[in-house]
């Protein structure tokens, strides 16, 4: 191995699959599902995912007034439309490798506790995850460093062990408020101008070159 890395943390969409038209799909029937009035711009939007749909919708001026009963109906409708997401290309080679080589396998997003839970199984690589936490009562949500914490502390490793991979500055920040390394994927939803920005200590262009920082 090249490095000190025994854990890596993946961010879901954007990173392990392109999940945009999903999203949107199920965001859209939600919409029209609780008769709210949204006509929202499909390329603004799918610039947005990776924050909570509280802070899209604040950035986007749709007004939703219930929140969490709108995520709770579009999580239902997520799963009508989850054969529009697609892995991204190296994904089974990557999980593979690192499984093979004995690397913890993390999970870090904001989609529900529930929803990642089946995501993973509907594209049978949960086997793969030492660990999954998804937006959970009792955990704060990136950027804060918690998330990232309880892992390190869940495998007992030190911080210099462990590498948070995700394609938004969400990600990179989350790394950086826990003192995690992170690496940013530039096939994602933000350019590489502004993921650089945030100075994430790698950025790559596919999954498949992680094999070359682990």
């Amino acid at each position: 191995m090249k490095s000190d890395i025994k854990c890596v943390v993946f961010d879901l969409d954007g990173t392990l699959f392109s999940s945009h038209k999903n999203i949107y799909s199920a965001t859209v029937k939600t919409f029209n599902d609780l008769n709210i009035i949204a006509d929202i711009d499909e390329n603004e939007f799918y610039s947005k995912i990776g924050l909570h749909f509280k802070d899209i919708f604040d950035e986007m001026n749709i007004k939703v007034d219930d929140v969490e009963h709108f995520i709770d109906v579009y999580k239902t409708n997520y799963f009508s439309f989850i054969n529009e997401s697609e892995p991204y290309p190296n994904l089974f080679e990557t999980l593979e490798y690192l499984f093979a080589n004995k690397i913890k396998i993390g999970l870090l997003t904001t989609k529900s506790q529930e929803q990642a839970d089946r995501i993973l199984s509907h594209f049978n690589i949960h086997k793969y995850f030492d660990i999954v936490i998804g937006r959970r009562i009792g955990m704060e949500i990136k950027p804060s460093p918690e998330p990232l914490l309880h892992i390190a502390d869940y495998f007992n490793l030190e911080k210099n062990q462990m590498l948070m991979v995700g394609d938004s500055e969400m990600d990179i920040m989350c790394g950086k408020n826990a003192e995690i390394k992170s690496c940013a994927v530039t096939y994602g939803y933000r350019t590489v101008e502004e993921l650089q920005k945030h100075n994430p200590n790698y950025i790559i262009d596919d999954l498949g070159e992680l094999k070359n920082i682990i």
